[in-house]
């Protein structure tokens, strides 16, 4: 009889963490977007406004591989007034053969806070300079440490800066990731002096309104824009993307409808079918990313449903091989 195993999220944690592994299976999986004829329909969205609630549904299927994800991920702005985390989820998995569901991952979220943090690190190791030492985070909730824990997988970061509407949160997230990463981190008060010098910018906001302005960009400097999942978030001015030299895309079909570009496009900056490259072009070789070290680029990370199928799939290599979980014939 099928099997499926169910893994919750603290066991998940010991066998899964933000490293080398996790970020060349989302490479592997930005790559086979860019060469291979995944299949990865528009995402499913749910807004349920009256609790500042959103629910996304991602999936992709990628040739070569057993199985695909199924992910759901609702994020409810207000829960942490009722003390409850904002985002909870889990990602179902299922053979590609057969479409017999393999292994249920009951993560709360985690995998693709993980996932989407790979993906900064991949669009950093790409776009910004070898030599970038300092990062500026815009933010100061899970994502934001994240991506900062993902730069210094990455790139030589020394120090950093930390920037958030509410300053206490952006001290205390300071103080947090100082202690855990070993590096210099301060908050600021003022976000255009948090990117003054920055080599590596991180946008990881649910801002409706632009928080990074064109005219504070630098010559060298790259920014990972990863909040605006969705048609109303919009963290960077329009007018910035003009300023770029090379803007890029996780999945242009879907930055074009939600993504940064959605609100430039929106601003009749560029019109609606303007060809930029993707990240995975850029993973697999057929397009190239940061050329000089005086540069502006700009990454655009709305989060796909091959990262979902590609951070699923290696967490059940790992559950298999430490036999995790708890298996249930059906």
């Amino acid at each position: 009889m099928p099997e499926i195993r169910i893994v919750t999220e603290s066991q998940l944690r010991e066998l899964v963490t933000l490293d080398q592994g996790v970020i060349a299976a989302i490479s592997d999986g930005f790559a086979a977007l860019a060469t291979k004829k995944v299949g990865m329909p528009p995402i499913l969205r749910l807004d349920i406004p009256e609790h500042r609630g959103e629910v996304d549904v991602k999936t992709a299927y990628v040739p070569g591989l057993p199985s695909f994800a199924l992910k759901v991920s609702p994020g409810f702005f207000g829960n942490p007034a009722l003390g409850l985390p904002s985002v909870n989820g889990l990602m179902m998995l299922m053979s590609a053969r057969t479409g017999l569901v393999e292994a249920l991952f009951l993560d709360n979220g985690y995998l693709t806070d993980l996932r989407t943090a790979a993906a900064g690190a991949l669009a950093a190791s790409h776009l910004s300079r070898e030599d970038a030492g300092i990062a500026a985070i815009f933010g100061a909730g899970v994502q934001a440490l994240l991506q900062l824990e993902a730069l210094t997988l990455v790139r030589p970061i020394a120090q950093a800066r930390i920037w958030a509407r509410d300053p206490a949160k952006a001290r205390a997230l300071a103080s947090r990731a100082s202690a855990a990463l070993n590096i210099a981190v301060t908050a600021h008060a003022d976000p255009r002096a948090a990117i003054s010098g920055a080599d590596i910018v991180v946008t990881t906001t649910p801002s409706s309104t632009p928080i990074l302005r064109a005219d504070w960009l630098e010559a060298g400097q790259h920014v990972t824009a990863m909040g605006s999942d969705a048609e109303h978030k919009n963290e960077i001015e329009p007018q910035a993307l003009l300023r770029a030299d090379l803007y890029v895309a996780d999945s242009l079909v879907q930055t074009r409808r939600l993504g940064e570009l959605h609100h430039a496009i929106a601003a009749g900056l560029w019109g609606a079918n303007a060809p930029f490259a993707e990240l995975g072009a850029i993973v697999a070789g057929a397009v190239p990313g940061r050329t000089a070290g005086d540069r502006i680029t700009i990454c655009d990370l709305t989060g796909t449903g091959v990262q979902d199928t590609a951070i699923a799939t290696l967490v059940h290599r790992r559950v298999l091989a430490a036999g995790a979980g708890t298996v249930f014939t059906s």
